[in-house]
């Protein structure tokens, strides 16, 4: 069999369990794993990929899973996408390597052009590219305090931007990422996500707290992540605008997760029709390969040589893979993204009739869906069940199962998905009763 039809053949019969799960060789894997790895890393459960096609991963025992969470929601293209593929091939045998921050890169340069081009924002904008979506955010909130001349941070509880510093000091999603590491960033108050959080910052933050003219800029999810896959209302973006632009504050809008058309549209924020200052992107923009973007205003983009830089941010490689990631995503994977979003949250709502005893809700936009549960043992529990089955998903929040697959997703991997996901809620249900 030829190694094409080696993969569709793969790809056609997902799942397909060979072993126990996990199996031998992943148990030995892990064993050998956890004797030389960070303890800090906090693997959800024991799965131990090989390789991958599409929507189909195939563990180290040969297992082959149906992947509901693409990576954490960054494999927008699907696993080993032949036109990315190609693409980091051809630039490989060009230039590995050389750095943007002191010199002119060209792939560079035609990255941030095509960012511009798809920037939620009507008039000009500049990028710098960064490694992943935490760098991303750092380089934001310096440029928000150099442009500006201001000091202080807004961020919403639930939100996730990030574990280093900068990042993790306006993450508010759980107490864990900021425990045994104060102090943190100073000058960061943290609101409720939603019209209640807009309220108390203009009753309480701005009048007791800190004056509005000392805040650089508010950071916001458009569709919240890490914190539940949480859809605001209708009016929040609008009105957020609005008190930005009452007061000259910047609006950060981090589509880390949201963006590069997982929810239907390139970019979340593009459903409210909001404008942000400044726009942040990475997981899906490289198609697994690590790469970020922070997209700003012309005239927000205001800094000098020297205040920002990066040895690797827009590595040629990187910038390769991101280019063809975009103009698979126009071509037509967004749209696909938004057609398969409706029907999985179609197949999915009646779990909330089904199973009322553990499910509470079924939410989102395109393919950034979650099911949220009575509590997170319900969840943890939901999500190990299918496992077993041969679907991959991932919890975000306190009791929340995430449903994140590549924008490659097929109605018949849909349904297949809805399946298993459905035998794995009614097991536990049935458990749980």
């Amino acid at each position: 069999m030829t190694e094409i039809a080696d993969r569709a053949a793969r790809v056609r019969t997902v799942p397909h369990l060979l072993t126990e799960i996990p199996g031998p060789k992943a148990r030995a894997h892990i064993a050998f794993d956890q004797a030389f790895t960070s303890p800090s890393l906090p693997r959800a459960y024991p799965f131990v990929p090989a390789r991958g096609a599409g929507c189909m991963i195939e563990d180290i025992d040969g297992n082959r899973f149906l992947d509901f969470n693409a990576g954490i929601a960054v494999n927008s293209t699907g696993h080993a996408h032949p036109r990315v593929v190609a693409a980091i091939q051809r630039q490989a045998e060009l230039l590995l390597h050389y750095s943007a921050s002191d010199f002119f890169l060209p792939i560079y340069a035609e990255l941030a052009r095509e960012l511009d081009r798809i920037a939620p924002m009507k008039g000009a904008t500049r990028a710098f590219i960064t490694n992943s979506g935490t760098e991303a955010v750092e380089a934001a909130m310096k440029l928000a305090r150099s442009h500006t001349g201001r000091q202080a941070f807004v961020s919403f509880l639930g939100a996730f931007h990030g574990r280093s510093y900068g990042a993790v000091s306006l993450t508010g999603s759980k107490a864990k990422y900021h425990a045994g590491f104060a102090p943190l960033v100073p000058g960061i108050f943290h609101i409720p996500y939603g019209n209640a959080g807009l309220d108390e910052l203009e009753d309480r933050v701005f009048k007791r707290l800190v004056p509005p003219s000392e805040v650089a800029a508010i950071f916001v999810e458009p569709i919240q992540g890490e914190g539940g896959y949480v859809v605001p209302e209708p009016d929040f973006l609008p009105r957020l605008r609005r008190i930005c632009d009452e007061y000259g504050i910047l609006l950060v809008a981090d589509e880390v997760q949201s963006g590069m058309g997982r929810t239907g549209k390139m970019w979340a924020i593009e459903h409210w029709d909001v404008e942000p200052d400044i726009l942040l992107s990475a997981k899906g923009l490289g198609s697994g390969l690590p790469i970020g973007a922070m997209i700003a205003k012309n005239e927000v983009m205001s800094w000098k040589p020297g205040a920002h830089g990066s040895t690797y941010g827009g590595n040629p490689i990187a910038c390769a893979a991101a280019l063809e990631t975009i103009h698979l995503v126009e071509e037509g994977l967004m749209a696909n993204a938004a057609e398969r979003g409706e029907q999985a949250l179609a197949a999915l709502r009646p779990l909330v009739r089904r199973h009322d005893r553990i499910v509470r809700d079924v939410r989102g936009r395109g393919l950034m869906i979650g099911v949220q549960f009575d509590s997170g043992t319900t969840a943890d529990a939901v999500q190990w069940a299918s496992f077993q089955h041969g679907l991959l998903v991932l919890e975000a929040g306190d009791d929340v199962v995430r449903i994140s697959p590549a924008l490659v997703i097929t109605a018949a991997e849909i349904e297949t998905g809805v399946r298993l996901f459905s035998e794995a809620v009614a097991g536990v249900d049935a458990a749980g009763a």
